[in-house]
Protein backbone atom coordinates (compact mmCIF):
# COMPACT_ATOMS: atom_id res chain seq x y z
CA UNK A 1 0.00 0.00 0.00
CA UNK A 2 3.12 2.39 0.87
CA UNK A 3 4.48 1.93 -2.69
CA UNK A 4 1.18 3.50 -4.15
CA UNK A 5 0.84 6.74 -1.78
CA UNK A 6 2.86 8.56 -4.20
CA UNK A 7 1.15 7.26 -7.52
CA UNK A 8 4.21 5.99 -8.98
CA UNK A 9 4.77 5.45 -12.93
CA UNK A 10 6.05 1.47 -12.14
CA UNK A 11 4.98 -0.43 -10.30
CA UNK A 12 7.00 -3.71 -8.99
CA UNK A 13 4.90 -6.33 -7.45
CA UNK A 14 6.71 -10.15 -6.35
CA UNK A 15 3.81 -12.94 -6.18
CA UNK A 16 1.02 -10.45 -5.16
CA UNK A 17 -1.28 -13.62 -4.88
CA UNK A 18 0.66 -16.02 -3.70
CA UNK A 19 -1.13 -17.90 -0.81
CA UNK A 20 -4.37 -16.15 -1.33
CA UNK A 21 -7.90 -17.51 -1.00
CA UNK A 22 -9.69 -17.43 -4.40
CA UNK A 23 -11.78 -14.43 -3.19
CA UNK A 24 -8.38 -12.61 -2.29
CA UNK A 25 -6.69 -13.15 -5.02
CA UNK A 26 -9.76 -12.12 -7.49
CA UNK A 27 -9.76 -8.61 -5.16
CA UNK A 28 -5.95 -8.31 -6.03
CA UNK A 29 -5.99 -9.14 -9.64
CA UNK A 30 -9.00 -6.60 -9.97
CA UNK A 31 -6.72 -3.75 -7.63
CA UNK A 32 -4.17 -4.47 -10.25
CA UNK A 33 -6.16 -3.82 -13.24
CA UNK A 34 -7.90 -0.72 -11.80
CA UNK A 35 -4.12 0.57 -10.94
CA UNK A 36 -3.37 0.05 -14.60
CA UNK A 37 -6.34 1.15 -16.14
CA UNK A 38 -7.37 3.93 -14.13
CA UNK A 39 -4.02 5.81 -13.07
CA UNK A 40 -1.90 4.33 -16.32
CA UNK A 41 0.90 2.60 -13.66
CA UNK A 42 2.82 0.12 -15.57
CA UNK A 43 2.82 -2.89 -13.26
CA UNK A 44 5.59 -5.29 -13.86
CA UNK A 45 4.44 -8.37 -12.05
CA UNK A 46 6.85 -11.56 -11.17
CA UNK A 47 5.07 -14.45 -10.60
CA UNK A 48 4.86 -18.09 -10.84
CA UNK A 49 0.84 -18.39 -11.11
CA UNK A 50 -0.40 -18.45 -14.52
CA UNK A 51 -3.60 -17.38 -14.01
CA UNK A 52 -2.23 -14.03 -12.82
CA UNK A 53 -0.52 -14.03 -16.26
CA UNK A 54 -3.77 -14.70 -18.16
CA UNK A 55 -5.72 -12.25 -16.46
CA UNK A 56 -3.37 -9.53 -15.77
CA UNK A 57 -0.47 -9.62 -18.58
CA UNK A 58 -0.81 -8.45 -22.40
CA UNK A 59 3.24 -8.54 -22.41
CA UNK A 60 5.04 -11.26 -20.93
CA UNK A 61 9.48 -11.92 -20.56
CA UNK A 62 9.98 -15.23 -19.87
CA UNK A 63 13.76 -15.40 -17.83
CA UNK A 64 15.33 -18.91 -17.46
CA UNK A 65 18.50 -19.31 -15.27
CA UNK A 66 19.24 -15.52 -16.15
CA UNK A 67 19.02 -15.31 -20.00
CA UNK A 68 15.95 -13.35 -21.26
CA UNK A 69 14.13 -16.11 -23.50
CA UNK A 70 10.82 -14.21 -24.59
CA UNK A 71 9.92 -10.76 -24.72
CA UNK A 72 6.41 -9.89 -26.26
CA UNK A 73 2.79 -10.42 -26.14
CA UNK A 74 1.26 -13.10 -24.16
CA UNK A 75 -1.15 -14.01 -27.40
CA UNK A 76 2.01 -13.83 -29.41
CA UNK A 77 3.36 -16.70 -27.31
CA UNK A 78 0.36 -18.63 -27.36
CA UNK A 79 0.10 -18.28 -31.15
CA UNK A 80 3.86 -19.54 -31.53
CA UNK A 81 4.17 -22.61 -28.75
CA UNK A 82 0.78 -22.92 -27.81
CA UNK A 83 -0.07 -26.06 -29.44
CA UNK A 84 -3.20 -27.16 -31.14
CA UNK A 85 -6.54 -25.75 -30.22
CA UNK A 86 -9.79 -28.06 -29.95
CA UNK A 87 -13.20 -28.00 -30.97
CA UNK A 88 -16.04 -29.35 -28.81
CA UNK A 89 -19.47 -29.83 -30.95
CA UNK A 90 -22.55 -31.01 -29.88
CA UNK A 91 -24.34 -32.40 -32.59
CA UNK A 92 -27.97 -32.23 -33.26
CA UNK A 93 -28.42 -36.01 -33.79
CA UNK A 94 -25.82 -39.01 -33.21
CA UNK A 95 -23.22 -40.10 -35.73
CA UNK A 96 -21.48 -43.16 -36.18
CA UNK A 97 -18.15 -41.25 -37.57
CA UNK A 98 -17.40 -37.69 -37.50
CA UNK A 99 -14.48 -37.25 -39.32
CA UNK A 100 -13.71 -34.13 -40.85
CA UNK A 101 -10.61 -33.02 -42.91
CA UNK A 102 -8.06 -30.70 -40.91
CA UNK A 103 -8.85 -31.96 -37.99
CA UNK A 104 -8.47 -35.00 -35.56
CA UNK A 105 -10.75 -36.36 -33.57
CA UNK A 106 -9.53 -36.94 -30.01
CA UNK A 107 -13.38 -37.80 -28.16
CA UNK A 108 -16.52 -39.06 -29.58
CA UNK A 109 -19.56 -39.95 -27.36
CA UNK A 110 -23.32 -39.73 -28.41
CA UNK A 111 -23.80 -36.27 -29.95
CA UNK A 112 -20.84 -34.82 -28.78
CA UNK A 113 -17.17 -35.04 -30.19
CA UNK A 114 -14.25 -33.02 -29.71
CA UNK A 115 -11.14 -32.43 -32.56
CA UNK A 116 -7.45 -30.80 -32.11
CA UNK A 117 -6.48 -28.64 -34.88
CA UNK A 118 -3.70 -26.06 -35.48
CA UNK A 119 -4.77 -22.76 -36.67
CA UNK A 120 -1.83 -22.56 -38.96
CA UNK A 121 -3.49 -25.61 -40.69
CA UNK A 122 -6.93 -24.42 -40.55
CA UNK A 123 -8.71 -21.76 -38.91
CA UNK A 124 -12.09 -22.42 -36.29
CA UNK A 125 -14.73 -20.55 -38.98
CA UNK A 126 -13.31 -23.19 -41.88
CA UNK A 127 -13.52 -26.41 -39.63
CA UNK A 128 -17.12 -24.81 -38.24
CA UNK A 129 -17.91 -24.41 -42.12
CA UNK A 130 -16.80 -28.06 -42.96
CA UNK A 131 -18.81 -29.72 -40.03
CA UNK A 132 -21.89 -27.76 -40.81
CA UNK A 133 -22.01 -28.52 -44.61
CA UNK A 134 -21.43 -32.59 -43.49
CA UNK A 135 -23.37 -32.46 -40.26
CA UNK A 136 -25.89 -31.12 -38.35
CA UNK A 137 -24.48 -28.89 -35.77
CA UNK A 138 -26.15 -27.57 -32.57
CA UNK A 139 -23.57 -26.19 -30.48
CA UNK A 140 -19.97 -25.43 -30.33
CA UNK A 141 -17.18 -24.42 -28.72
CA UNK A 142 -13.27 -23.00 -29.53
CA UNK A 143 -10.66 -23.84 -26.57
CA UNK A 144 -7.08 -22.48 -26.46
CA UNK A 145 -4.35 -23.77 -25.49
CA UNK A 146 -4.01 -23.56 -21.27
CA UNK A 147 -1.64 -20.95 -20.85
CA UNK A 148 0.41 -23.68 -18.43
CA UNK A 149 0.34 -26.00 -20.88
CA UNK A 150 2.09 -23.95 -23.21
CA UNK A 151 4.49 -22.78 -20.72
CA UNK A 152 5.15 -26.23 -19.49
CA UNK A 153 5.63 -27.69 -23.38
CA UNK A 154 8.28 -24.88 -23.45
CA UNK A 155 10.35 -25.29 -20.49
CA UNK A 156 9.87 -29.73 -21.24
CA UNK A 157 10.64 -29.19 -24.64
CA UNK A 158 13.09 -26.46 -24.24
CA UNK A 159 11.41 -24.18 -27.01
CA UNK A 160 12.64 -20.98 -26.14
CA UNK A 161 16.01 -22.28 -25.69
CA UNK A 162 16.48 -23.71 -29.24
CA UNK A 163 14.87 -20.37 -30.49
CA UNK A 164 17.89 -17.96 -28.85
CA UNK A 165 20.39 -20.14 -29.76
CA UNK A 166 19.26 -19.95 -33.18
CA UNK A 167 19.17 -16.36 -33.39
CA UNK A 168 22.87 -16.06 -32.02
Amino acid sequence: CAALLHNPDLLFLDEPTIGLDVVAKERIRQFIQHVNAERGTTVLLTTHDLADVQRLCQRVMIIDRGKLLFDGRLQALQDQFGGKRELVVDFAEEYDTVAVDGATVIEHQDSRATYQFEREVISASELIGRLSAKYRVQDLAVREPDIEATIRRIYEERLLETAVANQG
